[in-house]
């Protein structure tokens, strides 16, 4: 094999989530309808806002681009993980394993990214509400998700250079249904304390930057919104209690699992399931279902449709 001259495993065991046939068939169930609701969803609010041209803002803009993002990690591994249910020995190609790190670590990587730029978003519509279109134009957009996945591509590029090259040469079990970094990397037949760190420091620093960047400013828009009428502040506050709730469960398992990255406890393989089938449902349930002018754009497309003779 090219990998590495020690290199002898050609394929990872995925240990999966369960060995009881009534608990994978109840997963099974769930993980489908999760996964269904999370593509149709954010597919659907891409469709809305490229068809509702009351929605050509910036801020539009850029959530639909995170819902592109959350369709493909939809589709990394939960496709794989709802066929292996019916699947006894649960396999995956060294190729397809070293795949599933690159992809999860880019849109992972473009996500964060983009939720910082979201974030800059609000400032500036609810601290220079005035000078909002002249800052925050289509060139300046362009550029925040250009940089999104550029970041992502160049975080998940980082770790693959090392980790495709380790010496795989016997132990081949990960225990996940999918091929978790962390978890891949204890299988190489060498001391990984160094790879581990290297790991740490890569993933933990982008978490944690964009992480305080969002943090930095919700105060700032905290601090202003207290100084603005009761309306004005009510809508603000609803936005930003939108936005905290998603960096908190899209950041929360990520910071802890790279807080404890490589002393993994029972629970972490449910945080994984947590973080990667039900992350993608975060965008269509949080950000735009609770939002009145996707929902008015979504009535309208429906009565468009369904209804055309009552338009």
């Amino acid at each position: 094999m090219a990998h590495s001259n020690e290199s002898t495993v050609s394929e990872f065991v995925l240990l999966g989530l369960s060995k009881s046939w009534g608990l994978q068939l109840l997963l099974f169930t769930i993980f489908s309808a999760i996964y269904v609701a999370s593509v149709l969803g954010n597919v659907m609010i891409i469709a809305i806002i490229f068809s509702d041209s009351h929605l050509n803002s910036p801020m539009y803009f850029l959530l639909s681009n995170l819902s592109f993002i959350d369709v493909c990690q939809s589709n990394f591994a939960t496709p794989k993980m709802l066929a292996d249910f019916f699947v006894e020995r649960k396999t995956i190609s060294f190729e397809g394993c070293m795949t599933q790190i690159f992809l999860l670590h880019s849109f992972v990587g473009s996500e964060m990214m983009l939720l910082v730029a979201m974030g800059y978003d609000r400032v500036v519509a609810i601290c220079k509400p005035l000078h909002y279109n002249l800052i925050m134009n289509r060139r300046l957009c362009i550029m925040f998700v250009s940089i999104s996945w550029a970041v992502g591509i160049l975080h998940s590029v980082s770790h693959l250079a090392f980790t495709v090259n380790l010496p795989f040469c016997g132990p081949n079990e990960v225990d996940s249904f999918f091929c978790d970094l962390p978890l891949v990397i204890k299988l190489a037949c060498m001391d990984t304390y160094r790879m581990e760190i290297l790991t740490l420091a890569n993933s933990g620093l982008i978490s944690l930057s964009c992480f305080l960047a969002l943090i930095v400013s919700y105060i700032i828009i905290f601090v202003t919104v207290r100084h603005q009428s009761s309306s004005g502040s009510s809508k603000a506050l609803s936005t930003l209690t939108a936005h905290i709730t998603v960096v908190i469960l899209f950041f929360g398992p990520c910071i802890y699992f790279y807080i404890w990255p490589f002393s993994r406890l029972s629970v972490d393989k449910f945080l994984s399931v947590f973080y990667t089938i039900c992350t993608p449902l975060l965008n269509p349930v949080i950000y735009s279902l609770r939002n009145e002018d996707v929902k008015s754009a979504l009535r309208k497309l429906r009565n468009r449709h369904v209804n055309p003779g009552k338009n």
